[in-house]
């Protein structure tokens, strides 16, 4: 089963320096049928301008997953972490008993991110945060683990919870498999380009709520890079 959610039904708001759509129900955007997908809990598309982003703010019991898709994000936490991360690569906060971080694009260009937002298996444990560069030559034609809760996945950022978030890059007409299993969900958005699933067009940043499938197959219609989390 395939649920589609096209750009253009996302919730959100535009607060002027940000531009925020959401997937599903966020802050003031409420959607009883749009509360998540399984564990996944948030997915929010964010354009943040030059020199302006999100002052320190507390989070706690939660898996924070920020995929950049142009520019670049600084990370600054009480627990004495600054972090720059730049397009197509990942950081990954768990917030654990409690955190404060504030999030900022200090750079010249407009940044877009993905924020994802995954619901903890583990509670109770410290936070901590953590980013690493995915050379996009790494992810061509192929899903590559991102950020995983098992620690089969080793050169992932670790993550606290019953998923992964994983990437790919696919030229058009290029087509390529990812084993989900029909006991687990994927939700997948494409930060650019157009794909096609279950002969279903998903554009750049569509959602898709992927349910029932044992082998995800996807095709591109256009080169794209493409984000998926699977989970419980």
């Amino acid at each position: 089963m395939i649920d589609l959610r096209p750009f253009d039904t996302l919730g959100g708001a535009n607060h002027g320096w940000l531009d925020a759509k959401h997937h599903f129900s966020f802050a003031s955007y409420h959607d009883p049928d749009r509360m998540g997908w399984g564990n996944l809990r948030v997915w929010n598309d964010d354009t943040i301008a030059p020199h302006s982003g999100f002052p320190a703010h507390p989070h706690r019991d939660m898996e924070i997953i920020t995929y950049v898709r142009e520019g670049a994000i600084t990370h600054k936490d009480n627990l004495g972490n600054k972090g720059r991360t730049e397009a197509g690569d990942v950081q990954v906060m768990s917030a654990g008993t409690g955190i404060a971080h504030s999030e900022f694009n200090l750079e010249d260009v407009t940044t877009r991110i993905f924020q994802i937002w995954i619901l903890p298996t583990r509670t109770g444990e410290k936070p901590s945060w953590g980013a690493k560069p995915f050379p996009k030559g790494g992810r061509a034609g192929q899903f590559v683990v991102l950020a995983s809760g098992f620690s089969s996945d080793g050169d992932a950022l670790p993550i606290r919870a019953d998923a992964r978030v994983v990437g790919a890059s696919i030229r058009a007409g290029e087509t390529i498999d990812y084993p989900l299993g029909k006991e687990r969900r994927g939700y997948l958005v494409p930060a650019t380009g157009a794909v096609e699933i279950e002969g279903i067009r998903v554009n750049a940043r569509d959602g898709a709520g992927i349910s029932d499938v044992e082998v995800l197959r996807v095709t591109a219609i256009e080169d794209s890079e493409v984000v998926l989390v699977d989970i419980a």
